[in-house]
This record gives structure tokens, sequence and C-alpha cells, in this order.
């Protein structure tokens, strides 16, 4: 008998999230929701902490009625977030960070995955503890690395670490696509001993281009729980199709155990939206082996290519992506993924910028090198790099300025007041109120439409006159024209 593989979904965020920079409304997943949930998924990835900004800021999109309108049309798939920090790049209050996922599990999420940036115990410890208090299933990931500190017995060390505590299953995470399939062949057997008998999951990128290869490598090392994305949200820079693991799982003598079939209108009806929307259709790459030097997410290279653009020093991209992996060993060896990563890259662009290293540095580079986004960060840095961060008057100031605990009832009074609602005073902290009020009330004047709704618009209060049969709307790349044949000539 054939062993069975089974599969979970990251179309809805990590596919969006990588090659549609988070630009997927809830009109446009509702349509294919029954589809994804008779298709077979151990469960289906929805949202993580930076989509509630996005929704309320960029898109307009109610996040809490997106949660809860979901969960409604799935009877057989449990919904999950992914989130190790709502304010990404700032302070999370722990009053804060408990409501949303009490607010996240009231709305119909069911499981929480999250890493810590540097696989800490203790930080590991923590997120498991309260997400098991908010009723939800914990599953921690073990972020994969490429270091002279990320040894097998360092992996080895982490996922022992992991399996003692109550998690729902541990997930061997490689976000910047660096596992190759000589790598899993040694990693993944170490990372099953380890977990004990925890149920373990493999979550990788495409961005060498080897992420299908190594899935397949776990497959055969003993994973039954893959990530995939339904294309054209797959490929590239995100994750592995999931008919291509499917149809090379199947032959190599595994079940898998999904409905391609049902998937296919799926791909499909996200493809229309892709040439509607002029979005990103995913295709697998070709090997970069220069991914493995700079470690830099795919997602990230777009926006130091901007940060370089915006000062005239475009032509110094190859050099930024070298100081990167300095930048990245004086600082102890990061794990490349948010937010750390982006305090590597941006610090390495200000040294390209500013033509002398450290001479400027960001709030988050003396953060990190005060300990605040990892006490690991302090005992792994060069010292000397670390004096000179600290060696400043900015640094002086913030660490006279200690984070502060604020109760719930503290953030209420300072957004809002006794009158808004929890999930009303979760999206105040985390955009604006003033974003806030835009979103519930369209009609204030607050709310930006895109170019689409605009045409849009135009095309349906042209379609109401009376005195024209023909509307013929024409710009650079597209034509519509529409004709009432009904109309008397």
């Amino acid at each position: 008998m054939s062993e069975k593989i089974r599969f979970n979904d990251t179309t809805l965020r990590d596919g969006a999230l990588s090659l549609w920079a988070s630009n997927l409304t809830t009109e446009m997943i509702l349509p294919v929701l029954e589809r994804m949930d008779r298709a077979g998924y151990e469960a289906i990835e929805l949202v993580g902490s930076s989509f509630f900004k996005k929704a309320v800021r960029e898109l307009r999109d109610e996040p809490w009625q997106r949660i809860r309108e979901v969960a409604a049309r799935l009877e057989q798939t449990p919904l999950r977030m992914m989130a190790s920090r709502i304010n990404t790049f700032n302070y999370d209050p722990p009053s804060m960070f408990r409501r949303c996922l009490e607010l996240v599990k009231e709305n119909g999420i069911d499981e929480l995955r999250f890493l810590d940036p540097w696989n800490e115990v203790a930080g590991m410890r923590r997120r498991v503890e309260l997400a098991l208090e908010c009723g939800l299933r914990p599953i921690m990931s073990i972020t994969f690395s490429v270091s002279p500190r990320h040894t097998d017995e360092y992996f080895a060390e982490r996922v022992r670490a992991a399996a003692k505590m109550p998690v729902y299953r541990l997930c061997l995470k490689d976000p910047g696509g660096l596992l190759t399939p000589d790598r899993m062949q040694t990693l993944a057997p170490i990372f099953l001993e380890n977990a004990g008998g925890v149920p373990a999951e493999f979550h990788t990128h495409c961005t060498t281009g080897l992420g299908p290869l190594s899935a397949l490598e776990a497959i055969k090392a003993g994973f039954r729980s893959i990530d995939t994305a339904i294309p054209p949200l797959a490929d590239a820079s995100s994750n592995p199709s999931i008919f291509n693991i499917a149809a090379n799982a199947r032959a190599l003598g595994f079940e898998p155990l999904i409905d391609e079939d049902a998937l296919r209108p799926v791909s499909e009806h996200f493809l229309a939206i892709a040439e509607r929307h002029g979005f990103t259709v995913g295709a697998p790459l070709h090997y970069d082996q220069a991914q493995f030097q700079h470690q830099i997410p795919g997602g990230m290279i777009s926006n130091l290519k901007h940060q370089l653009g915006l000062v005239g020093l475009e032509d110094k991209l190859a050099e930024a992506l070298e100081e990167t992996a300095r930048v990245r060993a004086e600082l102890g060896y990061p794990i490349m993924v948010t937010p750390l990563s982006q305090f590597v890259g941006s610090q390495a662009v200000i040294n390209v910028i500013v033509g002398e290293r450290y001479r400027e540095v960001t709030d988050q580079t003396i953060d990190y090198a005060l300990g605040r986004y990892g006490e690991e960060a302090v005992r792994e840095m060069d010292a000397d790099v670390r004096d000179k961060i600290l060696d400043r008057k900015r640094a002086r100031e913030l660490i006279a300025q200690e984070p502060s605990d604020p109760s719930l009832g503290e953030m209420r009074e300072k957004f809002g007041g006794p009158d808004i609602s929890d999930e009303d005073l979760f999206l105040r902290w985390v955009t604006s109120p003033e974003e806030v009020d835009a979103l519930r009330n369209p009609g204030s004047g607050g709310t930006a439409f895109s170019a689409e709704q605009q045409l849009l618009t135009l095309i349906e209060e042209l379609a109401k006159r009376s005195d024209c049969n023909r509307i013929w709307v024409r710009k650079p790349g597209l034509s519509v024209r529409l004709e009432n044949r009904n109309a008397a000539p």
C-alpha cells in the first residue's frame, strides 16, 4: 500500500504575498472557496500579520469580515494564520498580541503557524503557550538558514527543544528557498528523528529554482505534509505548485491526498485575475547560486533597487548585495526572515549610499544591537561593530526608551475610548484612527479608488445616459467598447 501525502494550501497568504504583493481582495477569494474546501487540504493559510495593515490602508477591504466570510464557506478545512509579530518593525504590546489571537480565533481561524526569527527556545515557548491559551493549535516553524552557525547540531538541538513543547506540529520552514536536494537528504532525517514523532510538515520557496526538488526529497525522507500553492500563485518566489508536487509524488509511488480536478478551475480563476489586473504569473526559475551568498528573500530585491534608485545609484545593486553578506556576518548571521532580513538589507544599502560603513544606522539596527529583536543577537554580533552602532547619541536615546507594556484599557484610551469594538481598536493600532474611519465610512472622502474602480464607475454612469448608444473607452493597452443594440438608430 502506497504511503499518503497530504498538503496545506498557501495560495491565499504566502502565494499572494510573494507574487502579488498581497493585492488579493476578498471578492477575488470567495468564488473558489468551496472547490478549495473539498479538494482535501489539511489546512488553508489565509492571513499573515501584515494582512491587516495592507487590507485597511491599501485595499480598503475589511479584514475581520474577510476572515468571517472565508470561515463561513469552509465546512471541512481548518483556517490558518501565520504570525510571529503583528507590528513587524515595532514593538508589540503583549496585551494587543494576545487580543489579536483571541479575535482571529473568534472570527474563524483554527491554527497559528509562527516562528522565532532566531529559533530561540524561549521565544518559541512563549508563542506556543499563548496560542494554546487563545484556543489555537500551535504550529512551530524551525527556520532553515545557511551560515557557519547553522549546522546539523544546531538544527537537531532546536528541533528537540520545540518537540518537547505541546505543539500541534512542527514545520521545517525554508523562506529563502535555500535548501537543495543534497542538503535535504542530510537535514530531513535529522529533523524527523529529533521531532520524536511530532507531526512535521515542509515549507519552501522556489527562489533558487530548487523548491520542487527539495519538496520531493522531503517526501522521500519521510515528510508526509507539504505546503504548496495553486498556479499562477505558485513557483517563482512563491511555494511549489500543488499540481507539480502531486504529480511527481505519484510518480514516486506515493498517494497524494488531493483532488487536482477540483483545483484546476481555481487555477483558471486566479489566472483570469492575473490577466485582468496585470499581476505576475508565477513560473519556474533558473537556478541562482547568488541567492546563497546574500540570502535576501525574493520580495526584498525590488525594495533594494527602489532605495538605490531614489538616490540615483541603481548601478550599485551588485555592491549592495555583496555588502548584505558582510553585514549579515557582522550581525551574527541572523536568519534572513522578516524582520531581520529587512534590517540587514536596509543597513547594507545605507552603507553603500553613505560610503562609510555604519556611519549612519537605522533605529531598528540600534534596537537589534540592544537585543530587542532577540537576545542571541547580542551574543553573536561582532563586538566592534556593536560598539560602533551603540556609540552615538541616538542609541543612548533609544536605550532610555524602554518599551512599555500598556494594558488593553490603556490602549483603548489611546486609540478611541470605550465605545469602539476590540476589532476596531486593533485596526486603529496597526494603522491609524483616520484610516479605519475611512474604511468604515467610505462616503466620507477617505476611500482611495483604484484606476479600475474609476473606469467601472465611468462606464456605469455613461450606460445610464439615454443620449448615447455607444461607449468607447481607449487607453494604452486597453480598449473597451459597449453598444446598446436595442436602441433606436
